[in-house]
């Protein structure tokens, strides 16, 4: 009984972790509207399966991203509470490495959508 109970409550802490970055997290907020921009166009062109599953994959990869960089980026400040180079660093590279995925996933949306769109 004892596993079920920290099952559910792991799903329980995972989704009050996402709760409070999209209360915090100004950039969460874009990605999550820019989610749902890309669903409605989705259903108004009637994306393919392969297309909607590559959508929902760059969406978890963005989100997920931005989560991870969240955490990496409040645990940093906590540690490092006065400026640091390194503690710096390791926040730039989190913030990159979501920037980067950014931009793939619109390029790709770009090369889904513009065909539809001519």
């Amino acid at each position: 009984m004892k596993n079920k109970k920290s099952l559910i409550y792991s799903f329980y802490y995972a989704g009050q972790g996402i709760i409070s970055a999209l209360k915090e997290e100004r950039n969460l907020k874009i990605h999550i509207s820019i989610m749902i921009c890309v669903i409605l166009a989705g259903i108004y062109f009637q994306l393919n399966m392969q297309e909607w599953i590559t959508c929902i994959i760059l969406f978890a990869l963005v989100i997920s991203l931005e989560l991870v960089n969240t955490a990496i980026e409040t645990t940093v400040d906590i540690a490092m509470p006065e400026k640091d180079e390194k503690a710096k660093i390791a926040k730039d590279v989190s913030a990159g490495a979501v920037l980067v995925s950014a931009i793939a996933s619109a390029i790709i949306g770009l090369l889904i959508f513009i065909p539809k769109i001519i």
